[in-house]
């Protein structure tokens, strides 16, 4: 991933999270993963969830900021609650997009 963040040409936007977020969706997708971006619930909105047949992955993208930091707010806004009664293996993945080197700059895998 970080790879082919890197190789996006720096003439493109890629100027703040909801971009990094759009090419975050792309690449899953295309992948043929079933992956929603800005996922509602009713205590709030996941930036992204990966649903693979056994494991359900809520990510939370940064923008400048730390892997840490997005894992604390899947914690802080219960963002895995919508997905504890489906009986597949619970996954928050915080990742953070670094501007200076236009790609992943860190990320946290955390099974809950």
């Amino acid at each position: 991933m970080q790879s082919y963040l890197a190789s996006i040409s720096n003439r493109l936007s890629n100027k703040n999270e909801k971009d990094f977020q759009t090419v975050f969706y792309l690449i899953f997708n295309l992948m043929g993963a079933y992956i929603s971006v800005e996922e509602d619930s009713a205590i709030g909105r996941a930036d992204a969830v990966l649903h693979l047949p056994d494991t359900t992955y809520v990510m939370e993208l940064k923008f400048d900021k730390s892997a840490e930091e997005a894992l604390q707010q899947i914690d802080d806004k219960g963002y895995l609650l919508p997905y504890s009664a489906n009986g597949k293996r619970l996954v928050k993945v915080g990742i953070n997009y670094d501007s200076s080197k236009r790609t992943i700059g860190d990320w946290k895998i955390v099974e809950a």
